[in-house]
């Protein structure tokens, strides 16, 4: 007779979703690695890595001349048919403006800086970087 609240093999899903998570995140960090490195080619200055606010998080945060510059990164593999640039939603994209927000407050950045946001996209081998890819969204 089997227990109805058992699962035969459900620790062992549990430690493969854990293992592909821990793999995504892994992933993520050493794509944003190599978008840090192009822009910095580019002469962007990084001042803030996965900078976490109540809203969200942004990836790298860095000066390009005098705009400051939030950057969100997308990656996708070589084979995907979906484009890493248009893998950023409108919720996102509010998301990364309010923790945008948060992160001028807090660090009491000049209201009249310039700000941008850009996205970074690494589609296998090849990386594209989009400035002004969207504009600021408003909280409501």
């Amino acid at each position: 007779m089997t227990n109805k609240n058992s699962c035969n093999g459900c620790g062992q899903l549990q430690k493969n979703i854990k293992n592909v998570d821990k793999n995504t995140r892994q992933v993520g960090t050493e794509k944003e690695v190599l978008a840090e490195a192009y822009l910095k080619k580019q002469g962007v200055r990084i001042v803030e890595r996965n900078f976490h606010g109540r809203q969200g998080e942004i990836d790298l945060i860095g000066y390009d001349g005098d705009s400051l510059v939030f950057v969100e990164v997308k990656y996708r593999k070589e084979d995907s048919l979906e484009n890493p640039l248009q893998a950023v939603s409108y919720t996102k994209m509010c998301r990364i403006c309010k923790t945008a927000e948060y992160y001028c407050y807090r660090k009491r950045i000049p209201v009249q800086t310039q700000i941008r946001y850009d996205v970074v996209g690494i589609w296998g081998d090849k990386t594209e970087w989009i400035k002004n890819a969207f504009p600021h969204i408003s909280g409501r």
